[in-house]
């Protein structure tokens, strides 16, 4: 057994107690479940959970050990996913009345590669409506009267809470960075096709990226290792640096945007990481980043009013006014604007791959602040629209607390293709800071 209640566990912890026999992983689910008893009738994590299911999954994850069956390397771990991602026999209702009682025949490319490698669906978390921005039922579990972020909020806030120690998300502008940050967790989207996409809703083909929800950076590497299959050339093994990372610091054209305590801890966070010896420089993007923000909004809108186009035509009463006006901007979109944000998205991607050739990943906000006192909009994803714009590596990791007692993150941008150098220096930056408590109400 181990000395820590195990729901705290991270995911490396948990998979190597369950492969040693200090545990099981009915026992090991079990504890969980107590805890999402426990907790989750304020948080509301859940689209979808059986706990009885989930000790079946658990028992006979248990029973191919004992039979002497090769260990996964995700061997008995339930995972938390994102109710966009389809679920063989399982519901799968996208955040939306539209899809009440949807149930796929067939799993999602990820949700097939998380059970080959042995780890199981512990239920589906919460999504906003269509993966977009209307919220969903969760709220953060630092402070139920705050959003979780969106629209992966379910997975950020099950992480969060001790629920799992692993979800999956989706962003196609901030949804893993954002409410990775706002719940105090780290989030990592890599670059873009490593984790595959299909099986997941679709809203904007050109953007939509697969994501990871974890407690570390180390675990967030581990998972999208299992995720990307051995084809992608991924490793889940992040070297320790003999030096410390070459950083640039940079604000973003949304910059004014930030709240104050934001900013303030951004500058903060810079100092901390100079004074850990990091090369750190401050630098301005090139002026052409400043397309960025229109460019994303151009290709979600009219992607999305091509993609949702059969459910807006057979389902409109039960869509929200929120998504159905934004599908009407992207039918009014002309094509040649279209095309132009197209050809800008290529354009910016070459000039970030330049930024990027001197130094080991970017450092920035991920979030205008802590998570506002709402809960009927998820935040402004401002500050991640150019990194998913891109399709480059990102990531959050939590560094401390805002004035209300919130979590803030800190944001790190690889090039792209290169994910084990953003994780590495990633890992290099949360080695700095001070261990925070990263699951809610544990010390």
């Amino acid at each position: 057994m181990t000395d820590k209640p195990l729901y705290t566990l991270g995911l490396i912890e948990a998979a190597r107690g369950i492969r040693d026999r200090r545990f099981t992983s009915e026992a090991y689910t079990e504890a969980l479940l107590a805890r999402i008893a426990s907790l989750d009738g304020e948080i509301q994590a859940w689209a979808w959970l059986r706990p009885a299911e989930a000790v079946r999954a658990a028992r006979l994850s248990d029973c191919h050990l004992r039979s002497g069956g090769a260990p996964g390397c995700l061997q008995g771990l339930p995972i938390g996913v994102k109710d966009i991602y389809a679920t063989a026999g399982i519901p799968t209702e996208m955040g939306s009345a539209a899809f009440a009682g949807h149930i796929p025949d067939e799993s999602a490319k990820a949700i097939e590669r998380l059970m080959a490698r042995g780890a199981f669906v512990m239920g589906k978390t919460v999504t906003t409506e269509c993966a977009f921005l209307s919220p969903g039922k969760t709220r953060n579990p630092w402070n139920p009267l705050h959003t979780p972020g969106g629209s992966s909020s379910g997975s950020a806030a099950a992480v969060a809470a001790g629920f799992v120690p692993a979800a999956l998300g989706t962003q196609t502008n901030g949804s893993v960075i954002r409410p990775a940050a706002f719940c105090g967790v780290v989030g990592f989207k890599p670059t873009q096709g490593l984790i595959p996409i299909e099986g997941a809703l679709t809203f904007s083909h050109t953007l939509d990226q697969a994501g990871v929800f974890t407690r570390s950076v180390e675990d967030a590497a581990w998972l999208v290792s299992a995720l990307a299959g051995e084809a992608a050339g991924f490793s889940s093994e992040i070297v320790s640096r003999c030096a410390p990372p070459r950083l640039a610091a940079v604000r973003t054209p949304v910059w004014d945007q930030a709240e104050e305590h934001a900013r303030q801890n951004f500058c903060e966070s810079i100092q901390t990481l100079r004074k850990g010896g990091a090369h750190v420089e401050e630098v301005e993007l090139p002026e052409i980043f400043g397309l960025a923000h229109q460019a994303t909004r151009t290709i979600m809108a009219a992607e999305a009013a091509f993609n949702l186009e059969e459910l807006r035509l057979k389902q409109s009463p039960l869509l929200s006014s929120t998504l159905k006006d934004f599908l009407a901007e992207g039918r009014d979109l002309r094509a040649v604007v279209y095309l132009q944000a197209l050809k800008t998205r290529l354009n910016l991607r070459d000039e970030l791959e330049r930024f990027l050739a001197k130094y080991d990943a970017i450092v920035t906000p991920p979030a205008m602040g802590e998570a506002p006192a709402t809960l009927e909009q998820t935040g402004n994803p401002g500050f991640c629209s150019i990194w998913s714009l891109c399709g480059v590596p990102a990531m959050t990791i939590p560094v401390g607390f805002g004035p209300r007692g919130l979590p803030l993150g800190l944001q790190i941008v690889g090039p792209r293709g290169k994910d084990d150098q953003a994780l590495s220096a990633a890992r290099w930056c949360e080695g700095i800071f001070p261990p925070l408590r990263k699951i809610i109400g544990s010390e």
